[in-house]
């Protein structure tokens, strides 16, 4: 499975974004689709995760009730919406994929190219 990740960009504080990552095929019952970020001089870390048999998603505290991750099936693509951003969500972000939710990149199989997204203050 092959991820593209797109939609990044500037924005001011308090706007809105909305990152897609397409799959290059249809994913299987169990897949986890996964959403990490890198800022500057920092670890990867884990963002939003969504499980496809269940739909049940997971969100890193700092970004609980500010983004939301999605599926559209149709398109094999996750979503993930940023609302409310803040200047400490700058960060390259990463769309991911595996078969088991976890919070740690190496759980997961496949990776997309980053997205930049940077904003300002």
């Amino acid at each position: 499975v092959q991820l593209q990740a797109s939609g990044g960009g500037l924005v001011q504080a308090g706007g809105s974004l909305r990152l897609s990552c397409v799959a290059s095929q249809r994913t299987y019952s169990s897949f986890v689709a996964g959403w990490f970020r890198r800022a500057p001089g920092k670890e990867r870390e884990f963002v939003a995760a969504r499980r496809q048999n269940s739909g049940n998603t997971y969100y890193a505290d700092s970004v609980k009730g500010r983004f939301t991750i999605s599926r559209d099936s149709a398109k094999n693509t996750v979503y993930l919406q940023m609302n409310n951003l803040k200047p400490e969500d700058t960060a390259i972000y990463f769309c991911a994929g595996g078969s088991h939710y976890d919070t740690v990149p190496s759980a997961y199989r496949y990776w997309g190219q980053g997205t930049l997204v940077t904003v300002s203050s």
